[in-house]
C-alpha cells in the first residue's frame, strides 16, 4: 500500500497496525515513494572487548614526541 504523507499523518495508528499484521506500507510525498514503514528490529547489546588480544598497543603510545610538539607549538 502506498500512502501520501498527509493521509499517513491522519491514519498513523491504522498504518502501524497494518504493518504489525504483515502488510507493506510505503509513505510517499508528491506520489514519490520516500520511506517504508517497517516493524522495529531491536539490535543486540554491544559487546566490549571483541578485539582483545588481537591488537598490540605499544607502552609508549601516549608519550609525547618532541619533533611533533615542535611542529605544533614551535621550538622553545
Amino acid at each position: 500500500m502506498i500512502i501520501n504523507v498527509s493521509e499517513a499523518k491522519a491514519k498513523l495508528s491504522q498504518l502501524i497496525d497494518m504493518v504489525y499484521h504483515g502488510e507493506k506500507v510505503v509513505i510517499a510525498k508528491n506520489n514519490l515513494p520516500i520511506v517504508d514503514l517497517v516493524i522495529h528490529q531491536p539490535t543486540g547489546k554491544r559487546q566490549l572487548g571483541l578485539l582483545k588480544g588481537q591488537i598490540d598497543i605499544p607502552d609508549d603510545f601516549l608519550d609525547e614526541n618532541e619533533e611533533i610538539n615542535a611542529m605544533y607549538y614551535g621550538k622553545d
